[in-house]
């Protein structure tokens, strides 16, 4: 992991005015005007294991301009449920930065991790904004963002993170990079992912405190016409890497920009893929049994 700090940021931004990510031109650069800092008044936090954002949410500098992304909603609900204020939150995927600016919102310190430079270019874009808090209470937290490689946190210690909040590329579905970005798990075929994915939950419960939690969004596709379940596979690697589940949370998808422009219009003999699977994972708390949770683990 090498820290890349705002500064560098900053630089970068006064000679390239946007970046490529899968193909699209993502503006950086430019001021950020903030008509908000959260939700609209009247959303409440989820309460049930079905979550459906039909407009995924643009408050403070979040946008739907960066292929994949999750929807704020998201982060904001795991960060909300799951930690305290002054709390370390890791997204070891980061992306366009999207969980970091909930955390920098919510004042939770954050660790944003990616193999692209680029994607960590707009992380720094999207933090690069001052708000008035609503809270008095609120404490900015620190937020670093650090170039590598999911399987490799070695600037991270061992039992020292208090949520993990990632959202990993479906294998190859959404190639961010190609072959050119070293690590890109987008870039892989279904075998080699699985066990990249198999190291990046390895690294998740080395550096997770005890009884703390790990949250996952990971979605399907299909290949001739079957339905392959990239969701079970991905599971089944936290779970042998030690972890017990906590939730498994459905979230509806809305606006699916590859699902509109290969289906619209036509009929065909299998179901459109409309939901993705939150898995929210616990590492066990020091000196805890997992019997009474052994239906819940890897060993039943």
């Amino acid at each position: 992991m090498i820290r890349i700090p705002r500064e560098e940021f900053l630089d970068f931004a006064e000679g390239h005015k946007s970046v490529t990510i899968e193909e699209v031109e993502v503006p950086i650069g430019t001021k950020w005007s903030i008509k908000s800092i959260g939700p609209p008044a009247d959303y409440t936090p989820e309460t049930t294991t079905v979550w459906s954002f039909p407009e995924r949410g643009d408050w403070a500098t979040h946008a739907g301009n960066y292929r994949g992304n999750w929807s704020p909603y998201i982060p904001r609900n795991l960060i909300l449920k799951y930690t305290k204020p002054g709390e370390l939150v890791v997204d070891q995927m980061v992306g366009s930065g999207t969980t970091v600016v909930e955390c920098k919102l919510l004042g939770r310190n954050a660790i944003g991790v990616d193999v692209n430079h680029d994607a960590l270019m707009v992380a720094w874009d999207r933090l690069n904004f001052s708000h008035r808090p609503l809270d008095e209470d609120y404490r900015e937290g620190k937020v670093q963002l650090f170039l590598g490689d999911a399987r490799n946190l070695d600037e991270i210690e061992n039992d020292s993170v208090d949520l993990i909040a990632s959202h990993p590329p479906y294998a190859g579905i959404i190639r961010y990079t190609g072959a050119r970005v070293p690590g890109d798990l987008s870039a892989l075929k279904m075998r080699p992912y699985l066990e990249a994915m198999k190291q990046v939950a390895a690294e998740s419960y080395r550096v997770l405190k005890p009884g703390k939690h790990c949250a996952i969004l990971i979605g399907d596709t299909r290949q001739h016409k079957h339905y392959v379940p990239i969701n079970i596979r991905v599971f089944q690697q936290f779970l042998e890497a030690g972890f017990i589940v906590r939730e498994d949370i459905v979230k509806l998808q809305h606006k699916m920009k590859s699902t509109r422009e290969k289906w619209r219009g036509k009929k065909y003999d299998f179901y459109l893929i409309a939901h993705e699977h939150l898995f929210v994972f616990r590492k066990l708390a020091e000196g805890e049994k997992v019997s009474p949770y052994r239906v819940s683990a890897k060993w039943w």
